[in-house]
């Protein structure tokens, strides 16, 4: 990239003005400032304007309302009204560190790239049900450890809650898919940028701070969809497809399974699911050095394979037995 960067950050808020503070304080607190923040609010009852207005003196910021559509179509809102040249997206429950901004400057200064995504984490004074979701969705155990940091195989496939592009990404693909299918638009997203020829990358200072659901029934939710979402977007894009894909489906009926045969035949066939749960309560527990994130983090994991996993199998249950499409999206593309 020849000319100077110019940053607009883009936000999608929807009823959540308490966890905007916090993003707003992260990002008035950043050693780099050069950057103009642009807050949509998706149709909420509950706004951040008044709480936006408030940080005028010490953010470039522009807020703007408009009716519920959903976050990507709320970002393509964004995006049209932002004045940068290089998009940065964050979930507005996230927390950048202080020195994000300045980090990837750096980074696209010395080695730009059209497409990037950073990892994710808990902080220190997160509450432990938060690090145990933090885990749960980082883990080695439950997803491979790709959301947390793990150098990829494949090309990176960022995601929206830690995500950047170019505006030469935004003028090919005209933003993120017009779907309100969510989670997983911004997979989508992702796919067409690779598709298209542009190159991504992971860049692993650039990490966020991410306050995630705050009960275990909103946590199972989010998952759901993710595994419901991934089926979709297998079949529209079947390249994109890897098996691992189906092991939280394979864990959620192998767990019941060897469970089952524990207590109706004999012990044995339990062995291998208390297995993986000393694996995962002694991994927890050393990362975090306490008993009760440990076993928060325990239940968490099940929670994120079998909340996948079943997610995944009443996709395929409803597309391909009751010949249903909740999203409207299996007779067209994304970017029709």
């Amino acid at each position: 990239m020849t000319e100077e960067l110019k940053f607009s950050i883009i936000i999608p808020v929807y009823n959540r003005p308490d966890e905007m503070k916090e993003l707003l304080d992260s990002l008035a607190a950043q050693t780099n400032k050069d950057f103009e923040l642009v807050v949509v609010e998706d149709g909420s009852a509950i706004r951040s304007e008044e709480l936006c207005k408030s940080y005028e003196d010490r953010i470039n910021i522009s807020y703007y309302y408009k009716e519920n559509e959903g976050p990507s179509i709320g970002r393509n809102y964004g995006l049209a009204r932002a004045k940068g040249n290089f998009y940065l997206f964050f979930d507005s429950d996230c927390i950048l560190p202080p020195h994000y901004m300045e980090t990837i400057h750096k980074e696209l200064s010395e080695n730009f790239v059209d497409c990037y995504g950073g990892p994710d984490g808990a902080m220190d004074d997160f509450s432990d049900f938060q690090k145990a979701v933090s885990y749960a969705m980082t883990s080695f155990f439950t997803t491979g450890g790709i959301r947390g940091g793990k150098k990829q195989v494949h090309q990176f496939h960022p995601r929206s809650f830690n995500l950047g592009f170019s505006k030469k990404v935004y003028e090919d693909t005209g933003g993120f898919p017009v779907t309100r299918m969510h989670p997983g638009e911004d997979m989508v997203f992702a796919i067409e940028v690779i598709k298209r020829g542009f190159e991504t990358r992971l860049v692993r200072d650039a990490y966020v701070f991410h306050k995630r659901r705050i009960s275990f029934k909103k946590f199972y939710k989010q998952v759901f969809g993710f595994g419901k979402t991934r089926y979709i977007i297998s079949k529209h894009y079947p390249e994109t497809f890897k098996i691992f894909f189906l092991f939280p489906s394979i864990f959620a009926i192998g767990t019941i399974g060897a469970l089952i045969l524990g207590v109706a035949i004999r012990s044995l066939f339990a062995y291998p699911v208390f297995l993986f749960a000393f694996l995962v309560f002694a991994d927890a527990l050393t990362k975090y050095k306490s008993l009760k994130v440990a076993f928060l983090a325990l239940l968490s994991s099940f929670v994120q394979l079998f909340g996948y996993g079943i997610g995944f199998i009443d996709a395929v249950w409803k597309h391909k037995v009751l010949g249903k499409d909740e999203f409207g999206v299996f007779g067209k593309g994304f970017y029709e």
